[in-house]
């Protein structure tokens, strides 16, 4: 890859908005230059409206995206859409799950989103049978995410039991490895490339029980991330402290599992004491909005969190949509329903939540933000959209969606345009058929 230059009409840059911006991406797909130019270079690249840097998704579940919109007629609670997820996840196998990730993946990048952080838990074949290579599942993640041009951290999850004190059952066994040795030698046999960082998760204190933690905690790879899901729903808390006499934090805490290195997801129902351990610390919050309303699983204390001291994130989850700007909207709005007040947190606070605040958090510290050094992501918004006209270009966030994404460059190179994929095409064709074939 050659350098590329491209012109910004507006762009986010760390310390403030600029007019005219020019960015130059060298051959590695780094940043080498960022001036400012009245007017495009010859063979520059312009970029409309409103350049942020690229967006971070730091919680996926990318199969859970054939559930969107299949899931609602009968109601019911997070408990009763988890059967419908083990359902789907009964129909997968290694080539399926490329087709359909790579299709999510490609959703993703076309609304900006650069980064994905797949919280990755399906290991196995039905029952639990180890496929030829016990990390196939994993491998079609990491394609997938190539082929969509995007950067991957595999979070490769440990899931031990059904619940406190109750074996896998029904589909989980596709889930476990039988114990954190079997986990941390399945893991020790993926790879790192230039664009797939290999994290460790702890799915949950549900499915992780006690005794295992700290050895979980010892044999994570050091220097890399580790996500937990975090008291997401009340009855996880009631189990925990009826099996414990302690909360999820703590438990975690007394683990040794908590660090800066940690990312709590969801992170919903806190006790206060909660929040101070997280804080303390150096735990990233990451939230996802819209699955957590879409799910029903209540307003996680967000405010509180940063005031803790925890670094924020956000995540897409099971994709109810996908849509970075719909998330950190949603982050500031849960505030607002829960206080009656506006304005708990700027935009640029919601902009690093979605930018440097997720690369942080899945190990990509140089990434999400426009600064010489950094990944040459760019997201250019339209600020002349039904949705965005008129908007003052610092509060775009406030306004805009993924439909009014134009170009988006990763690693110095355009992967969309238009709404549509450079590289695959027509997204929405892409999710059709992997979509399609999964319910036939």
């Amino acid at each position: 890859m050659t350098d590329t230059a491209y012109w910004c009409e507006r762009a986010w840059l760390p310390d403030a908005i600029a007019p005219r911006v020019l960015v130059r991406a060298g051959a590695g797909g780094t940043i080498t230059e960022v001036s400012f130019v009245d007017t495009p270079p010859l063979g520059a690249i312009r970029l409309r409206g409103l350049v942020f840097p690229g967006f971070a998704n730091a919680h996926s579940h990318a199969f859970h995206r054939a559930l969107r919109g299949r899931t609602h007629g009968a109601g019911g609670t997070f408990w009763t859409w988890r059967e419908g997820m083990y359902r789907l996840a009964e129909r997968l196998d290694p080539d399926g799950y490329l087709r359909l990730a790579r299709a999510v993946y490609a959703e993703m990048a076309v609304a900006g989103i650069a980064c994905v952080g797949e919280f990755h838990y399906l290991h196995h074949g039905p029952g639990g049978a180890r496929y030829a290579d016990p990390n196939a599942m994993g491998e079609a993640l990491r394609r997938a995410a190539a082929d969509a041009g995007i950067r991957l951290t595999l979070l490769d999850t440990c899931y031990l039991a059904g619940g406190i004190g109750k074996p896998l059952a029904g589909t989980q066994p596709r889930f476990g490895d039988g114990s954190v040795a079997a986990w941390a030698e399945r893991l020790a046999g993926m790879r790192e490339d230039a664009t797939t960082r290999i994290g460790a998760a702890i799915h949950s204190v549900r499915a992780v029980p006690a005794d295992a933690l700290p050895d979980l905690v010892a044999a994570a790879p050091p220097d890399r991330p580790l996500h937990v899901h975090l008291s997401e729903q009340p009855a996880e808390n009631e189990a925990c402290l009826a099996a414990y006499g302690r909360t999820p934090t703590e438990l975690l805490h007394d683990a040794g599992a908590l660090s800066a290195r940690t990312t709590a997801v969801h992170a919903t129902h806190l006790r206060e004491a909660d929040i101070d351990l997280l804080g303390g610390a150096g735990v990233t919050a990451c939230l996802c909005p819209t699955t957590e309303a879409d799910l029903a699983d209540g307003l996680g204390p967000a405010r509180a969190l940063a005031d803790a001291g925890c670094p924020l994130a956000l995540g897409s989850d099971q994709h109810a949509v996908v849509d970075p700007f719909a998330e950190a909207r949603a982050l500031e709005h849960g505030e607002r329903l829960r206080t009656g007040r506006r304005g708990h947190f700027t935009p640029a606070d919601l902009v690093t939540a979605a930018t440097a605040g997720g690369h942080a958090s899945l190990g990509w510290p140089e990434a999400g933000r426009i600064a010489e050094g950094a990944p040459a992501d760019l997201v250019a918004v339209r600020l002349d959209s039904p949705r965005t006209a008129g908007v003052l270009p610092e509060q775009a966030l406030f306004a805009a969606t993924a439909s009014d994404v134009d170009t988006v460059v990763i690693g110095g190179r355009v992967v969309a345009c238009d709404g549509r994929h450079v590289l695959l095409g027509d997204v929405g064709r892409l999710l059709t058929e992997a979509i399609g074939e999964l319910w036939r």
